[in-house]
């Protein structure tokens, strides 16, 4: 099996250099930009699996490829960038962005943010397959089309609030929810009270997920721009 196809966006040659070795190393297979016009492009032409992403393009800033690729295409993007306050992370994140790694970075920490990616693109697939309408996490179970949600077999009483938070953090398993996404799909705004009641909800919610087999953390928080819901019993 091949591995995925990554296009890497980014005008420093030393980093996209460490980059390009780092990858070529592990066997994946690549494409390369400099810019954003060029990213653009490869991303039409060749269909990559996964983009990684920096921001501060000499001809556009990243936020606008993201939002012009997205016109089209769902591929994960990972948004790899020097810019490290809040601001910037939630708004790449809303336009489009599935992740966030901040330069300086590991080469260890990309590898891992890859396969969450890649364990991301396997389990949408397997699931488009069967066609299922139940989702399965370690213990957690939730059965979409009974509204139904079970933690080692026994059956969570959750709010409907409750509910749709955690039907919308399965849905993007692996990806980081930015308040305003999920304000905006829990009550179809985002004040800044909406923000308030949303961390009521998720700490409710979160005690009830703790109570199940193992304990395990199926949500995590990514302070100041949102939450995670993490696949269980990996090494990530």
């Amino acid at each position: 099996m091949n591995k995925p196809l990554i296009l890497t966006v980014e005008d420093d040659v030393p980093v996209r250099n460490l980059i390009t070795t780092t990858l070529k190393t592990h066997g994946y297979r690549i494409l390369l930009a400099a810019n954003g016009e060029a990213a653009i492009l490869e991303a039409s032409s060749h269909n990559p699996d996964i983009i990684l992403l920096d921001l501060g393009l000499p001809d556009m800033d990243g936020v606008e490829v993201i939002k012009k690729i997205r016109t089209w295409s769902n591929v994960p993007i990972i948004v790899i960038s020097a810019r490290s306050e809040d601001a910037d992370k939630i708004e790449a994140l809303d336009s489009g962005a599935d992740d966030y790694l901040t330069k300086p970075f590991s080469v260890e920490e990309l590898l891992a943010r890859l396969r969450v990616t890649q364990r991301r693109l396997a389990l949408m697939g397997t699931e488009a397959g069967q066609q299922t309408s139940v989702f399965t996490n370690g213990a957690l179970k939730i059965d979409y089309a009974a509204g139904c949600v079970y933690l080692g077999g026994e059956e969570l009483h959750l709010t409907p609030i409750e509910y749709k938070l955690l039907c919308l953090l399965s849905q993007n398993v692996g990806k980081v929810l930015t308040h305003t996404f999920i304000t905006r799909n829990i009550w179809g705004s985002s004040w800044d009270n909406d923000i308030a009641s949303l961390r009521v909800f998720m700490a409710s919610l979160r005690k009830k997920l703790e109570k199940g087999p193992g304990k395990y953390q199926y949500i995590q928080t990514h302070i100041g721009i949102g939450y995670r819901m993490l696949r269980v019993g990996n090494d990530d």
